[in-house]
């Protein structure tokens, strides 16, 4: 554990956990896109999806959202074993965590540039349920160090304490600066996966991850020099 007082490290370990909220963007964006409208890393979206394809909804996927779920899931529970016997901040188990989500989308990223995935296809599963487990493990981590109001993979709780807890609605608007830069920085990470996936064609989805991928390690290396 670092040694750095603690009112230093959380305005570093709160940008460290907005950097992976952009990357997750970009995984959302180009598994939507690109994999037959599966979330990776934002389950909502999927069990929307999933609830309305089951009721009949026109053109609807089943089987990615479905896995993509319980991928989720397995990665969230392998991330809660590792990390939760670590303190509530960043620990060794952070390091590893955030390590193997960052190189399991490299690679995917620089294997799905070899060989684009095809929606449908064992191909297209296989990158579809890999990735999800490496972000439920992320989410796990990130949920661990417990930065407020930036889970990196969702905004609809943090959008609800930026309206809930604004200054309009009588409240104190504490936080609101973050919040707003979670927000941003999904939507703007999604935004460059879709422009890649527009700009390279079938090999935008494996350059998406690969883009996220070295963020992610990126932060992993920062966040383990500072605080691991």
């Amino acid at each position: 554990m670092s040694t750095t007082p603690a009112g230093s490290r959380i305005p570093s370990q709160l940008v460290l956990m907005l950097v992976l909220t952009f990357t997750t963007g970009i995984i959302d964006a180009v598994g939507y896109l690109g994999l037959d409208r599966v979330f990776i890393a934002n389950m909502t979206g999927n069990v929307v999806i999933l609830g309305m394809a089951l009721a009949g909804g026109d053109d609807l996927p089943v089987a990615g959202p479905l896995l993509a779920l319980g991928a989720f899931f397995a990665g969230a529970l392998l991330g809660g074993r590792l990390t939760n016997a670590a303190p509530r901040d960043w620990a060794r188990a952070s390091t590893v965590a955030f390590a193997v989500t960052g190189t399991v989308a490299t690679v995917l990223g620089v294997a799905a540039m070899i060989e684009p995935p095809v929606e449908g296809t064992p191909w297209g599963f296989t990158v579809t349920g890999v990735l999800a487990v490496a972000m439920g493990l992320q989410a796990a981590a990130a949920r661990r160090i417990a930065v407020k109001d930036v889970t990196t993979v969702v905004v609809t709780s943090t959008l609800t304490g930026l309206a809930a807890d604004s200054r309009l609605a009588q409240g104190s608007g504490e936080n609101w600066a973050r919040r707003l830069l979670a927000v941003a920085l999904i939507l703007a990470g999604a935004a460059v996966g879709a422009v890649l996936l527009k700009l390279a064609g079938s090999a935008g989805v494996g350059l998406g991850m690969l883009v996220a991928g070295v963020g992610s390690l990126a932060v992993t290396v920062v966040g383990h020099v500072r605080h691991g």
